[in-house]
């Protein structure tokens, strides 16, 4: 099933990035109306139909009996400007999410439209076909009301609706985490460096290394390296891990990290289309929020909320694969001797040589 918020959200992103309508003489060339005068004309009528009600209760000419709903749209009256002000505060804030670098286009795509709209994007003026229209409604909450041609049908967001969301740490729009300075983080508190690897930013120093704990030995106490060719007849040592000891460490801290992270399931989702769902390193990661995202295996959140536990279960599972392969390798992989004598570049014939017949020497075999 084509997933038409990630294929719409890409194109209005690719629109406002490309700078293209600069390039389009009929748009340059005419002038175009972004005023959509929301204030004025949600506040058009407001000043008569107070007078109204001001009249009805002073005369005792009420609808209502004690004039309750007649006060109730006096009180109404009188907090709305503020409160359309507020409404639309956290609208815009709401919307600008999209915007963001690591957005995920699996949001719904009108949310995108509509902050292209509210932001006076040049394609997206009364000219263009687009209107915005701010009510106050009897009950006394607000709506904002999107048409045009990138809406299939109006979107309408209401204030109490909006307001509740926000009030119990719900976004509209949602917002990917920072994985990257999460994990960043979780790299300091593994507990597989020393203290002091980690500097005043709180983020490991560019001489990090894990503590020889996780190092193997030989049954001699000395370092087991491994051999890696350089070329030409050359070779040298690097460290070897023990990677199930080290994998072992930090589980634990990585469940507690993705425990937090499920506190906002939203939040989740959007980490895996994101980043996590592919087996990606960082730097691709970056480039593919630009074109296809998750794709295929993007998660929905109309269809995948509540997520259901096998999802959670491969959520973790995939989350620590991606923090072994793109953050915790780099401090398993050519790592040179801390002895100096060991670190030097050696010749490879000769080398493997020695290991063999050290091979036989420990083992009695010559």
């Amino acid at each position: 099933m084509e997933n038409k918020n990630l294929f719409q959200n890409l194109y209005l992103k690719q629109f406002n990035e490309s700078n293209a309508i600069a390039h389009n003489e009929r748009f340059v060339s005419g002038s175009s109306d972004y005023n959509f005068q929301l204030l004025d004309n949600a506040y058009r009528n407001a000043g008569r139909t107070y007078a109204k009600l001001k009249i009805a209760i002073e005369t005792n000419n009420c609808m209502s009996e004690d004039c309750a709903l007649e006060l109730t749209g006096i009180k109404n009256l009188e907090e709305s400007p503020q409160a359309s002000l507020d409404f639309l505060s956290s609208l815009v804030a709401e919307l600008g999410v999209t915007e963001e670098s690591s957005f995920d286009p699996n949001n719904n795509y009108k949310y995108t439209a509509a902050n292209s709209l509210m932001n006076g994007r040049p394609g997206f003026s009364k000219t263009d076909g687009y209107q915005a229209y701010l009510d106050l409604l009897p009950d006394g909450s607000q709506q904002i009301v999107f048409l045009g041609p990138a809406f299939e049908t109006p979107l309408v967001i209401n204030s109490a609706a909006l307001n509740a969301l926000l009030e119990s740490d719900t976004s509209l729009v949602v917002s990917t985490p920072d994985i990257n300075k999460d994990m960043l983080r979780l790299l300091t508190e593994v507990g597989l460096f020393a203290q002091d690897a980690i500097g005043e930013n709180g983020e490991l120093t560019a001489a990090a290394k894990i503590t020889e704990e996780y190092v193997m030995m030989n049954p001699d106490g000395s370092f087991d390296y491994e051999i890696i060719d350089l070329g030409n007849g050359k070779g040298r040592n690097v460290l070897k891990y023990d990677l199930e000891k080290i994998e072992k460490k930090v589980t634990p801290f990585i469940n507690a990290e993705v425990a937090g992270l499920m506190s906002s399931e939203q939040d989740v989702i959007a980490a895996w289309n994101v980043y996590i769902s592919k087996d990606t390193s960082v730097e691709e990661d970056a480039q593919m929020a630009q074109n296809a995202n998750a794709g295929n295996t993007s998660w929905i959140y109309e269809l995948d909320l509540p997520l259901q536990q096998d999802k959670k279960v491969l959520f973790e599972i995939k989350y620590k694969e991606y923090f072994m392969n793109n953050y915790l390798k780099q401090f398993t992989t050519n790592q040179l001797p801390t002895v100096k004598e060991d670190a030097a570049v050696f010749d490879l014939a000769e080398a493997k040589k020695a290991k063999a017949q050290k091979f036989l020497d420990d083992n009695d075999l010559n």
